[in-house]
């Protein structure tokens, strides 16, 4: 009969090497492992001398040339040529690839709360987890994946800002020195106490200057000065201006002129004695005007300054009481977290625990269904839904429990594909038997040769479907198993499907039943 062919390659190329094994949601099984990385098997291939490696990790071995089979050398099988590993030398693992694609996982990352089988985490979550720990590009600090917007937007000290006065951009730690400089900073007036007023237009009233009222006072004493020149000349003017008048013309003028003399110079000095008297009174009321207005500005900012001391203190003890409650807050965020972490912890405990249960479960009844006297009877209930999912891909083959040849004997069981395999994809029901590692390996003759019969049973017990045949003794499926089970081995062409899809005597009560007869003779 013929062996199990391989399944068509993958159109996807493995690029990355193994699964991390924590993202099983149980133990890993050894036929699941990569012979190289010791991960998980991604994109599995199976060199000649039947060992399993990563696509990825196979192609890096054979990279550099021809590499001994470090799993053949470990396990003392070490053949030459069929454990030399080389370009060319190993097939797609189609079987395992969908064994291990079905297995359930979990996510690795603390806080995510993901489960799916390990397609699901390759396609949809891998890479893309939002518990995942990342570095910021910019700082360098590490955080989850859904902490990076919150932290670029606000936590991040290189993160980049537009000052919202005169929309420039600057580094955030950079804002303080930015404030200093910036022309369109609201500043308050140092003279009006007008606030909100950009820092390229704050000016302030010249009055109002310090500097200005002392130049004001410097001139307004300088005038003091002139007026008092003028005031004794005037008086010189007044006092003396007629004697000499009255002398230089006494030989020549007469009497009577004097008088008219006189009345000519009288007027002047009245005239600008009134006028500079009119000056003086108007700068005494400027400045008079300008002592009321600084009282004014004085007792302003006295009343000013009372009130920021009073806001002062209360921002103190608002930031005071501020802190207070962050801190806290602080403390409360904490305790809730570690309380988190215990959920979290004690709903992965649980659920291990609930896998283990159903593990344990299974092994019952697989231990209750085994036989010892090499027959089995395996019963296929629900047919037409589980051919319909074969015909999907969903689940394209099924182990049946163990069976054995003895107490002590041969571990078997069988592997169905109800919708084909190989040649028999899609046009025959292909059924396979397969030598599994049993706890008594060491006291059996190896290779496997005992004969064996499959047999898809009439339930009219009128014509079954049989087919026989002996084990090839230089085939790897039937040497001593390494591995928890070696490759399969049967008939890809067990039964045409076109028989199974009209009516028939195979299927009652959607269930049908195989049988399987190992030849005891020399054991």
């Amino acid at each position: 009969m013929a062996a199990q062919e391989p399944s068509p390659p993958s159109s996807l190329e493995g690029n990355k090497p193994g699964f991390p094994k924590k993202i099983l949601a149980n133990n890993l099984e050894e036929k699941h492992m990569c012979n190289s990385c010791l991960k998980i098997l991604r994109r599995p291939l199976q060199a000649q001398c039947g060992h399993r490696f990563c696509s990825f990790c196979f192609n890096k071995i054979v990279s550099s040339g021809p590499h001994k089979c470090s799993a053949c050398i470990k396990e003392d099988l070490f053949e030459d040529p069929t454990s030399i590993l080389k370009e060319g030398g190993a097939f797609p693992d189609n079987a395992a690839r969908r064994e291990v694609e079905a297995l359930a996982a979990v996510c690795p990352n603390e806080g995510c709360t993901w489960t799916g089988n390990i397609k699901e985490y390759e396609v949809n979550h891998e890479g893309k987890c939002d518990f995942m720990i990342i570095l910021c590009p910019s700082c360098k600090e590490l955080m989850r994946t859904n902490e990076l917007e919150r932290h670029n937007e606000r936590e991040c000290p290189e993160r980049t800002l537009n000052c919202k006065y005169c929309k420039e951009p600057f580094h955030f730690k950079n804002i303080k020195a930015h404030d200093e400089i910036c022309p369109k900073y609201p500043m308050i007036c140092e003279g009006c106490a007008k606030k909100k007023i950009p820092r390229e237009k704050a000016r302030m009233d010249t009055f109002l200057q310090p500097q200005s009222l002392e130049l004001a006072g410097h001139k307004i004493h300088e005038l003091h000065q002139a007026l008092r020149e003028l005031e004794l000349k005037l008086g010189q003017l007044t006092l003396g201006g007629g004697a000499p008048v009255q002398g230089a013309c006494a030989p020549t003028l007469p009497t009577l002129a004097l008088p008219a003399l006189a009345t000519s110079f009288t007027p002047l000095p009245s005239a600008v004695g009134a006028a500079l008297e009119l000056q003086l009174h108007s700068e005494k009321t400027k400045v008079a005007e300008l002592s009321r207005r600084c009282q004014e500005l004085e007792l302003k900012v006295g009343t000013f300054e009372n009130i920021v001391c009073v806001l002062n203190r209360e921002m103190e003890r608002s930031s005071t009481t501020i802190e207070a409650y962050n801190r806290q807050h602080r403390l409360d965020q904490d305790k809730v977290e570690i309380l988190n972490n215990k959920v979290r912890q004690l709903e992965r405990t649980v659920g291990l625990r609930d896998l283990s249960i159903v593990e344990m479960e299974g092994n019952i009844r697989e231990m209750s269904a085994a036989t010892f006297d090499g027959i089995f009877v395996w019963k296929i209930s629900d047919f037409t839904k589980k051919r319909q999912d074969a015909v999907a891909g969903r689940a394209p083959a099924m182990f049946s429990p163990a069976f054995f040849t003895s107490k002590y004997g041969y571990k078997m069981c069988l592997r169905i594909y109800l919708n084909g395999d190989g040649t028999g994809r899609a046009s025959h029901l292909s059924l396979f038997f397969v030598v599994m590692r049993g706890h008594s390996d060491a006291l059996l003759k190896w290779p496997f040769n005992q004969k064996v019969t499959l047999m898809l049973l009439d339930q009219n017990n009128r014509e079954h479907i049989i087919d026989a045949f002996r084990p090839d003794i230089s085939s790897s499926s039937f040497q001593r198993p390494v591995s928890d089970m070696n490759i399969a081995s049967g008939c890809p062409l067990f039964c045409p499907l076109p028989k199974l899809d009209t009516k028939n005597s195979y299927i009652r009560d959607d269930t049908i039943f195989i049988k399987a007869i190992v030849d005891l003779t020399g054991l």
